[in-house]
Parts: C-alpha cells; structure tokens; sequence
C-alpha cells in the first residue's frame, strides 16, 4: 500500500512512519503544501492520502478537491489538530473517506488507514458522536453556515491573503471571492473583512 502525507511539519510527517514502521506492506510518500502534494498524487497515484488541514497556501480541504476531481475514486483521510465536529463534517461533505485529529489517540490513524485502504470509512468514535449527538447546537455553530469553499476562503483572509492572492490560490476570479466575502459577513452578522479575519483567528483556523 502506498501512502502519500501531505504535512508541512517534518516532526509529523516523521511521527506517522514510525507509527507505521511495522507495516512492511506500506510505502511513505511524503509533500509539504498542496501543490507538491497534488503533483505526488498524479505522479505517484498513492492508494491512500492522509492530507492536513492546516498547509501554508490552500489547505488541504482546497487540496482534497482537487485530487477528487482528478480521481473521484482517490481515498482521502483527512488530519487535523481541530477537533471541531464541524471540521470532520466538511470533511466528509468534500469527500475524504475519514477524519482523524492530531490530538486524538494515534491508534485512530492506524485504524483510519486499515479502513479506508479496505474501502470504508473512518471517525473517531467522540467525534463521531459529537456529530450524532450535536442537535440544534450544531446548526448553532457559526461556522456551520459556511460552504467548505468558504471556509477555505476564510481561512485564507484569516492568513493575511488579499482578495486578489485568494482568486488566484483557489483557482477562481477576483469578482467571485469579493462576492463570497460578502455572502459570508452575511450569513455570520458581521460587517467587514477585519471582523472576517478576526472571526476566523478565534475559529482556529489559521
């Protein structure tokens, strides 16, 4: 089986072959950012591809969009230090087979790897009930009324981005984000792009 990670932080990348260093049937591929990352998919065609939220430039959410539309058959394991059930939600709205948090019991990654590879699904059992179990409180969330696309593009004001910077990382026109950002102080009460950006700091998103 052959595994690509796509994580900009070394220590991770590092963590999870140990982790499956007792696996003599897995290969490790390993990117840093989105755009190696979608160039190791389609040089490599991994099996699997464990792929972290949070990478500099689009995030892994953008990144899972892109190898799906290239593949609509690729497995995608999503990973996150955000525990957020709404984060695991988008997840599987975007298509990734499973959701596992960086926090969370390293076991759940083995375990995600040894389901999706064998065509199911993966979630962690509190995150899973935190989704089955939220009710109204869920619909609560403000985040909840955003679009993954919009949360991508939230995230991106939340890192500093321009307009203009996120048109062209995500692939879209000037006239499209602008819109989106309109859409989005709507649907979340707020006024202007620094509320927007200070929305998406105190949502952990950056």
């Amino acid at each position: 089986m052959r595994i690509l990670i796509v994580d900009d932080h070394p220590i991770v990348a590092s963590g999870c072959r140990a982790l499956l260093a007792g696996n003599q049937d897995i290969a490790i591929l390993e990117a840093s950012d989105a755009e190696s990352g979608e160039g190791a998919f389609v040089t490599e065609r991994p099996d699997i591809c464990i792929l972290d939220i949070n990478l500099p430039g689009v995030s892994g959410f953008e990144l899972a969009r892109r190898i799906l539309a290239r593949d609509a058959t690729a497995r995608i394991i999503m990973f996150s230090m955000n525990d957020d059930p709404i984060f695991a939600a988008r997840a599987i709205e975007t298509g990734a087979k499973g959701y596992v948090s960086k926090s969370g019991d390293p076991g759940d990654l083995v375990e995600a790897i040894r389901k999706v590879g064998e065509g199911g699904v993966f979630l962690p059992s509190a995150i899973a009930q935190s989704i089955a179990f939220a009710g109204p409180g869920f619909a609560e969330n403000r985040l909840a009324k955003l679009t993954q696309r919009e949360i991508e593009i939230l995230r991106l004001l939340g890192a500093g981005k321009s307009l203009s910077e996120i048109a062209w990382l995500v692939h879209s026109s000037y006239k499209t984000i602008a819109n989106t950002s309109s859409i989005m102080r709507q649907k979340l009460g707020l006024r202007s792009s620094s509320e927007l950006v200070r929305f998406a700091i105190e949502s952990r998103l950056v």
